[in-house]
């Protein structure tokens, strides 16, 4: 994580990638495990999904538990920070809706 020229630039720094955003908002609703965010998030390969959590692991965003089961379990959930830009990308979710009805209005 590094700090930009302005704080918008940060956090979308931070967020970007594919689907992070996505996958925290999953994570808002429940911790999850690695086997249910690949069926949450079936367009991305399992590749993309395990860096994608990765980096937001070094973010500080999301926690990665691992349980002394065989076979092994591991559960993701948010860490306080995650929670806190819950908000902010509700926004953006919904900034997105407004974007993708002005583009099927123009488009039809």
């Amino acid at each position: 994580m590094k700090k930009s020229y302005c704080p918008i630039d940060t956090f979308i720094n931070v967020v970007k990638g594919k689907r992070k955003g996505t996958i925290i908002l999953h994570l808002f609703q429940g911790d999850k495990r690695y086997s249910e965010l690949v069926k949450l998030l079936p367009d991305i390969s399992e590749r993309m999904l395990t860096k994608q959590l990765k980096e937001l692991e070094t973010d500080g965003l999301i926690n990665r538990t691992v349980f002394p089961e065989v076979p092994p379990r591991v559960e993701y959930s948010l860490t306080e920070l995650g929670k806190k830009i819950h908000p902010v990308l509700k926004g953006m979710y919904k900034g997105g809706i407004l974007f993708e009805k002005l583009i099927d209005e123009l488009h039809n």
